[in-house]
Protein backbone atom coordinates (compact mmCIF):
# COMPACT_ATOMS: atom_id res chain seq x y z
CA UNK A 1 0.00 0.00 0.00
CA UNK A 2 2.89 2.37 0.67
CA UNK A 3 3.97 2.11 -2.98
CA UNK A 4 0.50 3.17 -4.11
CA UNK A 5 0.59 6.17 -1.79
CA UNK A 6 3.97 7.20 -3.19
CA UNK A 7 2.68 6.68 -6.74
CA UNK A 8 -0.21 9.04 -5.96
CA UNK A 9 1.96 11.68 -4.31
CA UNK A 10 4.49 12.04 -7.14
CA UNK A 11 2.17 13.64 -9.74
CA UNK A 12 0.71 15.94 -7.09
CA UNK A 13 4.14 17.41 -6.43
CA UNK A 14 4.07 18.91 -9.92
CA UNK A 15 0.86 20.83 -9.30
CA UNK A 16 1.10 24.51 -8.39
CA UNK A 17 0.74 25.39 -4.71
CA UNK A 18 -2.58 27.08 -5.42
CA UNK A 19 -4.09 24.02 -7.16
CA UNK A 20 -7.70 23.53 -6.16
CA UNK A 21 -9.32 20.29 -5.05
CA UNK A 22 -10.82 19.67 -8.51
CA UNK A 23 -7.35 19.73 -10.09
CA UNK A 24 -6.01 17.38 -7.44
CA UNK A 25 -8.92 14.97 -7.81
CA UNK A 26 -8.63 15.06 -11.59
CA UNK A 27 -4.93 14.22 -11.43
CA UNK A 28 -5.58 11.31 -9.06
CA UNK A 29 -8.47 10.06 -11.22
CA UNK A 30 -6.32 9.98 -14.36
CA UNK A 31 -3.48 8.31 -12.46
CA UNK A 32 -5.87 5.60 -11.22
CA UNK A 33 -7.28 4.96 -14.71
CA UNK A 34 -3.80 4.70 -16.24
CA UNK A 35 -2.69 2.31 -13.48
CA UNK A 36 -5.77 0.12 -13.96
CA UNK A 37 -5.30 0.14 -17.74
CA UNK A 38 -1.72 -1.03 -17.37
CA UNK A 39 -2.84 -3.80 -15.02
CA UNK A 40 -5.49 -4.87 -17.54
CA UNK A 41 -2.86 -4.98 -20.27
CA UNK A 42 -0.51 -7.04 -18.13
CA UNK A 43 -3.30 -9.55 -17.44
CA UNK A 44 -4.53 -9.63 -21.06
CA UNK A 45 -7.87 -8.05 -20.14
CA UNK A 46 -7.97 -5.94 -23.27
CA UNK A 47 -9.91 -5.70 -26.51
CA UNK A 48 -8.06 -5.39 -29.80
CA UNK A 49 -8.42 -2.28 -31.91
CA UNK A 50 -10.01 -4.33 -34.68
CA UNK A 51 -12.62 -5.75 -32.27
CA UNK A 52 -13.53 -2.27 -31.05
CA UNK A 53 -13.92 -1.02 -34.62
CA UNK A 54 -16.17 -4.00 -35.39
CA UNK A 55 -18.31 -3.33 -32.31
CA UNK A 56 -18.70 0.33 -33.25
CA UNK A 57 -19.66 -0.56 -36.82
CA UNK A 58 -22.48 -2.78 -35.58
Amino acid sequence: MQALKQEALEPLKGLPDDADLDEIMSRLYVLDKVRKGREDGEHSRVISHEDVKREIAQ
